[in-house]
């Protein structure tokens, strides 16, 4: 089968785009991920804000722990990333040659995303419920790739797979408020009829928009679509975590001391109890605010890096299929000796004669 070296570049670009991205905001994630992870209230909370994270790892001299995971974060991105942008290139090309159409619908745009989405959450939650782990286990204490991996069963490692399949509906929600929003920018021209006269006034709207007018709309659509799917984030960092040294503690020490320890969640529908239980109503919407400062900057960031190595990256592909044509022919070129030739060739005539 033939490589598809336009669905190649949009998913190596893409890649490339979330590894960047992914770096450059990864302590805000840690922070971020380490007090989303946390249902408890009251005294028994250890994060009361975002900034209580962030000094933790000031005072136990372990800022570099802000970066624990990276590797395993940065491997996640770039393979969720290709996986997500091969996939939906793929799913694209599919539907235009079976439709015999040239461009997709709002709607067919967003189940080709679903789909999309759904292949990348199957593929690599195993990865996303590591790189969790690594980000919420005790500064300086987090273990490998490998070791978090196999730490527990295949059910553990796919732990939140159903908030992951409910965050599908993330991107779906974003794009249609931005066409949604893109349209009202975008509507027809108006013409207005004054009376008494034959000359009509005409107001139009913007044929296209402007690079800050898509920013804004871009960041306005993908923190409604946060909003609206944040419990769902939530549990899934919930779900994901790793076990704190405090509830370890608790749990080994509950056979001999009678104590009764809370379960952990270990379905989206248990983390909402949990929360309600712990939190009440603004427990799920905890964290929201850095949530959509990092999501934000995240698809800004990511989208801005893609489009800018998106060319780059086709002139290597462009390349790379130029060498293995040449190749190709290089071999189809290469003639048998006289000794492989001459049988052949007396086949194929005597072949030819018993035809006739």
């Amino acid at each position: 089968m033939a490589l598809d070296f336009k669905s190649l570049t949009e998913a190596t670009s893409g890649a490339v785009g979330g590894l960047l991205s992914t770096t450059i905001l990864y302590p805000l994630d840690t922070c971020k991920s380490k007090y989303q992870a946390e249902a408890k209230a009251g005294k028994a909370r250890k994060y009361k804000s975002l900034f209580d994270v962030f000094q933790e790892s000031l005072k136990s001299g372990k800022i570099l722990s802000l970066y624990q995971g990276l590797a395993t974060k940065n491997l996640q991105s770039v393979v969720s990333q290709f996986i997500y942008f091969y996939s939906y290139s793929i799913f694209k090309k599919w539907y235009l040659a079976k439709a015999r159409v040239s461009k997709m619908g709002t709607g067919t745009n967003l189940l080709v995303a679903a789909a999309a989405g759904t292949c990348t959450a199957v593929l690599t939650q195993p990865l996303d419920v590591a790189s969790t782990r690594m980000q919420t286990s005790a500064f300086g204490k987090s273990k490998g790739l490998w070791a978090t991996l196999t730490e527990g069963s295949l059910q553990e490692a796919y732990s939140g797979f159903g908030a992951s399949l409910a965050l599908v509906s993330n991107p779906a929600i974003q794009y249609t408020v931005f066409e949604q929003l893109k349209d009202f920018l975008l509507r027809p021209e108006v013409v207005v009829e004054v009376v008494g006269t034959d000359q009509p006034l005409s107001r139009s709207s913007p044929k296209v928009l402007t690079a800050f007018q898509a920013f804004l709309i871009g960041a306005f659509s993908k923190t409604i679509a946060t909003v609206i799917t944040y419990p769902a984030i939530r549990a899934k960092v919930m779900l994901q975590a790793a076990e704190s040294d405090e509830d370890k503690v608790l749990r080994l020490n509950s056979s001999t001391t009678n104590l009764k320890v809370r379960r952990r969640a270990r379905s989206m529908v248990e983390a909402f109890h949990q929360i309600w239980a712990e939190e009440g109503l603004k427990g799920y919407f905890k964290g929201l605010n850095a949530q959509i400062v990092k999501t934000v900057l995240s698809a800004a960031l990511m989208l801005m890096i893609k489009e800018k190595v998106a060319r780059s990256t086709w002139v290597v592909m462009l390349a790379i299929q130029r060498w293995l044509l040449a190749g190709e022919n290089k071999l189809k070129s290469v003639s048998l000796p006289a000794s492989t030739v001459a049988p052949i060739v007396g086949i194929a005539i005597s072949s030819n004669a018993a035809r006739g």
